[in-house]
């Protein structure tokens, strides 16, 4: 994931100046001032991407970064950066569920601060042949960490109700049935395996026309990216470890990019806050009258002002949550309260 907030939309509209927002992070000064790092602090990045947040972070203060991807990628383009850094920045592969594993093969047991700058990003999107974007045509891949299945296995080999279901819950796409059907329709005719191909079997649905100002493929896009990376999943695992790694005082930042990452990072922090009117429902009694394991920050999540959204287009969507570890344990892990949907597969 890459530069990491350069991201928002699923493919850069017309005319935008890619080169230039690709290694623009989206606000990056709440970021810093939301994480606070201090000399002889260890922060971790969960998504390093182009390196905008570890650079801006160890140009805050004195202190140690362990910046993470799952794509090798970004981890092989961090090298001079880390070689700038000598013994103050190591950058690994993996993801948001291997943080505990990644930080004590670093030996790290404990840190002052994570940033999770979630979704998919700018450089991805702007490499036809990631698959992650309509906009070129490419082969319809989507996996970040360049392994596993790919979207086209998905679209080629789920039956119509599962590929409706992907569309509905990663996507929420109202017409997802319909979708689900043209896509079988499709298959039968010719292996969907192109970006391209996908796109216009969409498009045909709603008759070529936008959708809410949008491309009408930009949610199932949306929801295959989703379901080919597990994100959902993958973020409640990171935040789950994230509190278990910070120490008293330390805070966890998180800029999301559409509503279904926000809502998981809005229950976790609620929650985990002892907020839960109307969010923990789900959760046994005993864990509700747990101790609270964060404070949360900022009440309101915080956006891009106008002149951030001018200059980097796709900061448009942005919000940035923020929380501080207490004393108290952390708590067990239920990604079904914490909003993420589970689906049959």
């Amino acid at each position: 994931m890459a530069g990491r907030g350069t991201r928002g939309g699923l493919g850069p509209a017309r005319g935008e100046a890619t080169d230039r927002i690709r290694h623009t992070p989206v606000l990056l000064q709440p970021v810093v001032e939301h994480l606070r790092p201090e000399d002889g602090a260890v922060c971790i990045d969960a998504t390093f991407g182009a390196g905008g947040y570890t650079r801006a972070i160890l140009a805050a203060a004195r202190c140690r970064v362990l910046a993470i991807d799952r794509d090798p990628a970004a981890v092989a383009g961090g090298a001079d950066l880390a070689a700038a850094h000598p013994g103050r920045l190591d950058i690994r592969q993996g993801r948001f569920s291997e943080l505990e594993a990644i930080a004590a093969d670093a030996g790290l047991t404990a840190v002052d601060g994570v940033v999770f700058d979630l979704g998919v990003s700018s450089m991805q999107l702007d490499e036809p042949e990631r698959g992650f974007s309509f906009q070129s045509d490419g082969p319809l891949d989507m996996r970040m960490s360049r392994t596993g299945l790919t979207a086209a296995d998905l679209v080629n080999t789920l039956g119509e109700g599962e590929i409706a279901d992907i569309l509905f819950h990663f996507g929420e796409e109202r017409r997802s049935r319909a979708i689900a059907r043209a896509i079988v329709r499709a298959r039968a005719r010719e292996p969907l395996t192109r970006t391209l191909e996908l796109a216009r079997v969409v498009a045909q649905m709603f008759g070529g026309r936008k959708i809410e100002g949008r491309h009408p493929a930009t949610r199932t896009f949306q929801a295959l990216r989703i379901a080919v990376n597990d994100e959902l999943g993958e973020v409640a695992a990171g935040l789950s470890a994230a509190e278990r790694l910070l120490r008293p005082g330390g805070r966890l930042v998180a800029v999301t990019f559409h509503s279904l990452e926000d809502r998981i990072v809005k229950r976790f922090l609620a929650e985990r806050a002892g907020r839960t009117s109307g969010t923990s429902r789900h959760l046994p009694e005993i864990v509700r009258r747990r101790a609270a394991s964060f404070r949360i920050v900022n009440h309101r999540p915080v956006s891009p002002d106008e002149e951030e959204i001018a200059a980097n287009p796709r900061a448009r969507s942005a919000k940035l949550r923020a929380g501080e570890r207490t004393e108290a344990s952390s708590w067990p892990l239920d990604p079904a309260a914490l909003g993420v949907p589970q689906i049959a597969r």
